[in-house]
């Protein structure tokens, strides 16, 4: 697959496209212990059949009228909407197409009963577990977690964190703004599933292509989407669909693809 466009124009060829059962938006902070930092993320989900599609997106991007506007219509409509609106829709298309729980590829990881800080932890040595051998490798970090700047340096890689939110790590590290930077800087990339709702995947695609540079993404956000890359630009992927481990104490799945 060469981009998201490509994608998006095969999918609206397939005939008999599904309804979206329902749309549905999630907002949330979260705070983790010894972080100074607390996240706001917001989501759009999509739900078909079997499957939920979901997409993290910027205060301002979406109005939240979209859950009235397009629960019921068809996916053609959907993907006529605003960004992270297409790609849940895509991402749900995808998964209900083929399930991550019956990808022959995929590896379920279990992530264990626990605290959001164990949670995140577990969460974040599975993603890390997928990057080649980053011992004295440049890892650019983009989209910035802090227990997974912490667990590439636990793996003994130098992380290059970049993001447009964050300004510095939870350790004091500045965070870089832009992506271009470390893209050219780094030995591997790892990078969020956000980018695939914000407009910045196809460039980061691209330039790994380019350099020959490994490319894991780590999704929540557009997951099955991501999937569609693997071979392509992508290295590996950690999908995790929603309902998120963020969401439950309770043991859950990711799935790990190489």
């Amino acid at each position: 697959m060469r981009d998201l466009d490509t994608l998006f124009r095969a999918v609206l060829d397939t005939p008999d496209l599904p309804i979206a059962t329902s749309v549905f938006w999630v907002q949330h902070g979260t705070r983790l212990a010894g972080g100074d930092v607390t996240y706001l993320n917001r989501y759009v989900l999509v739900r078909i059949g079997r499957a939920f599609g979901a997409c993290a997106f910027e205060e301002g991007a979406l109005d939240p009228e979209v859950c009235a506007a397009y629960s019921g219509r068809p996916l053609a409509e959907l993907f006529e909407g605003p960004a992270p609106l297409r790609l849940a829709a895509l991402d749900a298309y995808l998964a209900q197409k083929e399930p991550h729980s019956q990808d022959p590829r995929a590896e379920a990881v279990p992530l264990p009963f626990g605290t959001p800080e164990e949670r995140a932890v577990a969460r974040d040595r599975a993603v890390t577990g997928l990057l080649p051998d980053p011992e004295g490798r440049r890892i650019a970090l983009i989209g910035v977690v802090n227990p997974l700047v912490a667990a590439i340096r636990e793996r003994g890689g130098e992380c290059l964190p970049c993001d447009l939110n964050l300004r510095r790590t939870q350790w004091g590290d500045p965070v870089e703004p832009d992506m271009e930077k470390v893209l050219s800087e780094a030995d591997a990339v790892v990078a969020t599933g956000m980018t695939l709702g914000n407009g910045t995947f196809d460039r980061i695609l691209e330039s790994c292509r380019e350099r020959g540079t490994p490319l894991v993404i780590y999704a929540q956000s557009g997951a099955a989407v991501a999937r569609r890359f693997l071979g392509s630009g992508v290295t590996a992927l950690s999908a995790e669909p929603f309902p998120f481990s963020q969401f439950s104490a309770e043991p859950t799945l990711l799935y790990r693809y190489r």
